[in-house]
């Protein structure tokens, strides 16, 4: 399958002329998806095809019955792919909470569970004024193809709450949650088994908390019921690594692909990370720890984008600095000292400015048909979920940009989130029951090399050395959850490579990982006995 057809409708249509590229989202995730299972799909289907040899002692009988196996196996194959893609399960609950006045005010939630091939279903929470059912709908499905892109054994869910934070005091909105937590819960989508929320936008380790706590108060005999949802404080069963993990997982996958020579060499960039320059749109979670990790790397940050102001300096932007500045400033970047601000008027989009790496971690739909043609990164990192549209991407992808995608490139929260949910059923911390043994043996193994020198006549002292000193106890709960992901983000992104040769894809590493997640699906159904 080449990408002639992709690149000749983003070439054909001229920037002059382009309409407003603005689809709904759930739209948006859908013509993604179905796009690759169309490639997919006549894939499988071809592979079914009767291959009848020129046997001459065949019966006309035999043959008949070799066909209606085969027309058999291709309606089953396109009844797994129609089954795959809606969401199956969709709550839209009206709740209504007290206020601090003594009013009472009626709120509206969803939740949407895409995919149940894998139990339970897991996905973020939001609170934001523009949450409906079309959000929540893509998201969950976005998570189905994340999970399974870097197996992870979850379905995919979302859920949010029509309302701004902000206009809500810290005891209004424990009640909003917890009101919600008993509706989710009253209708089968809560539960370790079931349905497995976690944080995203405007919601954190605070509200998790309250959701677990509400849940196990109608659930008091749920042994595992902290389990219920992830992303909790570490002190109610949350992880350590969780809060970085999202920026965490970017920086793994993009650093895969910047260090691969045949995707540099297709962008005409070199590999590794020494000298790049980068923008970050969005500073919030995830673009300070994906921003933090590439300039650990050597990578430098000239931009950064935000929703009320952006930053620029060529001679590069400190981003501990920054951080440090945004928390002691009411959590805006506006005004830093160690870089200039953008003038988007008369300078244009800080996110269309020259440099190699782009981080696309604000929201969705930021780059459309009707900006794309403007992107000069050569690498853009999708740490937001949703942030270029089904347009966008073929009109870069003809440009020869290599686009980095969501399902892949985000999937670090979800990873660490399937970590803490393990701990949870475990009952107990990574690493807690081997410490000691481990910081035991190794001192031992220190000590007999010492004997043994000395039984030859070498009085020489042997000591561990600074690296060994600090490892010499063994994994961490954090040592052994940043090497989960790690190793996590490594293998799903080579498989997502293996897939784009497979299917002679180039540079549309969207489509491949769309196919690398959708063929684990199907899989699941085909090897289980769909029905």
């Amino acid at each position: 399958m080449s990408l002639s057809y992709t690149i000749k409708r983003a070439l054909s249509a001229s920037p002059k002329v382009l309409a407003a590229d603005n689809p709904k989202f759930y739209a948006m995730v859908l013509d993604f998806t179905q796009s690759s299972a169309d490639i997919l799909e006549k894939e499988l289907l071809k592979q079914n095809e009767l291959k009848i040899g020129h046997d001459l002692q065949m019966r006309e009988d035999q043959i008949k019955a070799m066909e209606r196996s085969v027309e058999q196996k291709q309606k089953t194959i396109e009844g797994i792919f129609d089954f795959m893609l809606p969401c199956k399960s969709i709550i839209e609950t009206n709740f209504r909470v007290r206020m601090d006045d003594g009013s009472h005010k009626v709120f509206s939630g969803y939740r949407a569970q895409h995919s149940h091939h894998r139990l339970p279903t897991k996905g973020g929470m939001r609170y934001a004024p523009d949450v409906d059912m079309d959000e929540v709908k893509a998201l969950a499905a976005l998570m189905t193809w994340k999970c399974a892109a870097c197996d992870v054994p979850f379905g995919g869910g979302k859920a949010g709450i029509t309302l701004d934070s902000k206009a809500y005091s810290v005891s209004e909105l424990e009640r909003i949650t917890r009101a919600f937590a008993q509706q989710l819960n009253k209708h089968g989508f809560l539960g370790p088994a079931v349905d497995v929320p976690a944080p995203d936008m405007y919601t954190g380790e605070r509200e998790m908390a309250w959701m677990a706590n509400e849940y196990q108060r109608l659930n008091p005999t749920d042994l595992n019921a902290p389990a219920c949802v992830t992303g909790k404080p570490i002190s109610q069963g949350g992880v350590h690594g969780r809060v970085s993990a999202t920026g965490r997982g970017v920086f793994h996958g993009t650093d895969l692909f910047i260090n691969n020579e045949k995707y540099c060499e297709m962008i005409g960039l070199t590999t590794g990370w020494e000298g790049k320059t980068f923008i970050m749109q969005g500073f919030g979670n995830v673009g300070f720890h994906s921003a933090r990790y590439f300039a650990r790397k050597g990578a430098k940050c000239i931009g950064i984008s935000e929703y009320n102001g952006d930053l620029f300096n060529e001679n590069g932007i400190d981003i501990l600095a920054l951080e440090d500045y945004k928390l002691k400033n009411g959590g805006s970047i506006v005004g830093f000292p160690g870089a200039r601000a953008w003038d988007a008027e008369t300078e244009g989009s800080l996110i269309e400015a020259e440099c190699d790496i782009l981080g696309v971690c604000a929201k969705e739909k930021v780059i459309t048909a009707d900006n794309a043609h403007n992107i000069k990164a050569k690498i853009l990192s999708e740490g937001a979920n949703g942030p270029i549209t089904p347009r966008g991407h073929e009109i870069l992808v003809a440009n020869k940009q290599l686009v980095i995608p969501d399902l892949y490139l985000n999937a670090g929260g979800v990873t660490v989130s399937y970590f803490e949910w393990l701990k949870n059923l475990n009952h107990v911390s990574y690493g807690r029951l081997t410490w000691q043994f481990t910081e035991d043996q190794n001192r031992a193994i220190l000590g007999s090399v010492a004997e043994s020198l000395a039984a030859a006549g070498h009085n020489i002292p042997v000591i561990a050395n600074e690296e060994l000193e600090k490892s010499i106890h063994g994994a961490s709960e954090k040592d052994i959850v940043h090497s989960g992901l790690a190793f996590t983000m490594k293998r799903a992104g080579l498989k997502i490579m293996e897939t784009a040769d497979e299917f002679d894809l180039g540079l549309d590493v969207r489509t491949a990982a769309y196919i690398s997640s959708l063929r684990k699906v199907y899989e699941v159904y085909s090897q289980a006995g769909f029905n």
